[in-house]
């Protein structure tokens, strides 16, 4: 009876508290030299609530879509394992960086999660290509400009899967939460919007900060421990609204 109420206590839990990768950085537009030293920061975390998970060495921080990561080094989320990268802009242009992860066994809910978090930073005025793929498996492309959010503004994005356009898709949206919101009720945390036949989704973001957007595919396996569990695939893209 005891084990089965932690194990019930645990997927309560589990369903209440949406893990996301982040991809964040200083700013996602460059402007002038002294920004363009950007620090970027991986973190397995939940943001709202502003606690964290152990998150392995991932296979790495990729820009540009380039086959070679950036160098990465050890950091620390919340008290947990995390990981960072440097990259300069030294020229105008848009810059993609995604974070290429190492599965992580969730056994609370009987699957791996492996989720790609994407960051489109305009540097020194360059602004055109955000609009358009990198290439990734499971991928969120905007609609509407990533950079120069307000908060209040309409953000719109597009899941692809395998490069085409993903519907009834479902989408959760969370908040970085560094400025100590409370949530009214568990289910305010993490919102919940689906996409249309198009892939297309819809979100008004509330509060200033980086917003995270995570639509959750449920494909394949792996094994763990001589069994085969699912893996849920996100293809997540974070936003700054200012």
């Amino acid at each position: 009876m005891m084990l089965r109420t932690l194990l019930l206590s645990a997927l309560l839990l589990a369903s209440a508290n949406a893990h996301f990768l982040t991809l964040t950085a200083q700013t996602d537009y460059v402007s002038k030299k002294q920004q363009s030293s950007l620090e970027l920061f991986a973190r397995f975390i939940h943001p709202f609530e502003q606690t964290a998970m152990v998150m392995q060495k991932p296979k790495g921080i990729y820009v540009n879509g380039k086959e070679t990561p950036l160098p990465l080094k050890q950091s620390t989320a919340f008290g947990k394992k995390a990981w960072k990268a440097e990259y300069t802009i030294k020229r105008p242009g848009l810059y993609s960086f995604f974070v290429q992860p190492q599965p992580y066994f969730e056994p609370a809910e009987g699957k791996f999660i492996s989720h790609v978090p994407k960051l489109l930073v305009s540097g020194f005025g360059i602004e055109s290509g955000w609009d358009e793929p990198l290439g990734l498996e499971y991928e969120i492309v905007p609609l509407t400009k990533p950079f120069g959010l307000y908060a209040g503004n309409l953000f719109q994005g597009r899941v692809l899967v395998h490069g085409k356009p993903k519907a009834n898709a479902e989408v959760e949206v969370e908040l970085l939460n560094t400025k100590g919101y409370e949530a009214p009720t568990d289910a305010h945390i993490t919102q919940v919007v689906k996409t249309d036949d198009n892939g297309i989704f819809s979100f008004v973001m509330p509060h200033k900060g980086w917003w995270g957007f995570a639509a959750l595919i449920e494909e394949g396996e792996l094994t763990f421990e001589g069994q085969n569990y699912p893996v849920e695939n996100g293809a997540l893209l974070w936003v700054k609204a200012y």
